[in-house]
């Protein structure tokens, strides 16, 4: 990219070159050798396409899922909890031994044991991730010991992975010397389910969050 003075303003291609105003200054540059009917068809972009093909699937449901997640991720105070999450996004889709390359995608990686853990290992920013010893299972929360919290907010996820879309419900539990607490049930059984959960004093402060 260079510079150029003349009295003649000139905007838009001549030849190989390009040109066009930045910033107030005339700039020019040498068209990029990027070809997109290429890109779609060559043989020698499939590696590339298929690269591409699986990195919007993993970004629009990541998307998605920090969508439901939006005033938790503000607690987080992580400027580059995005990036971290599409990471972790990615390195579920790659568990996903079923599909072929170009089409392995986030849902078939969260069905294996590496997944959820991947998916649980997640920390939001600064913020105590959820014990291990903590489990969701039919809709009953087990804690095992007392972690100095006065409620648990479970936040149930719903996943349409064909239209990247969310829904969740929210329920606040109080909590007390039970070690078991069972919470409403949302969503049919044959839907794509995530638990995200977060342990919070009486002042609303946020202990622990993360997936359960």
């Amino acid at each position: 990219m260079a510079t150029y003075e003349s009295i003649i303003k000139i905007t838009g291609s001549v030849g190989d070159l390009v040109f066009y105003n930045l910033n107030g200054k005339n700039v020019v540059r040498k068209k990029s050798g990027f070809n997109k009917a290429a890109f779609k068809k060559n043989p020698s972009y499939e590696k590339v396409r298929q690269n591409s093909s699986e990195f919007g699937h993993c970004s629009k449901i990541g998307k998605a899922i920090r969508k439901s997640l939006e005033r938790y991720i503000k607690n987080a105070g992580d400027p580059l909890l995005y990036q971290k999450f599409a990471k972790v996004m990615t390195e579920i889709k790659d568990l996903d031994i079923v599909s072929e390359r170009g089409k392995r995608n986030v849902e078939n990686g969260l069905k294996t044991s590496e997944g959820k853990k991947l998916l649980k290992a997640f920390q939001f920013g600064e913020i105590k991730n959820i014990p291990s010893d903590i489990v969701i299972e039919n809709q009953t929360l087990y804690l095992k010991k007392d972690y100095k919290a006065d409620k648990a907010v479970v936040l149930t996820i719903k996943l349409d992975f064909e239209n990247y879309t969310t829904e969740f419900a929210e329920e606040t539990i109080v909590l007390n010397s039970s070690q078991k607490i069972d919470f409403k049930k949302h969503f049919s059984e044959d839907a794509v389910l995530l638990y995200f959960l977060a342990l919070k004093s009486e002042e609303d402060e946020i202990i622990y969050m993360g997936f359960v």
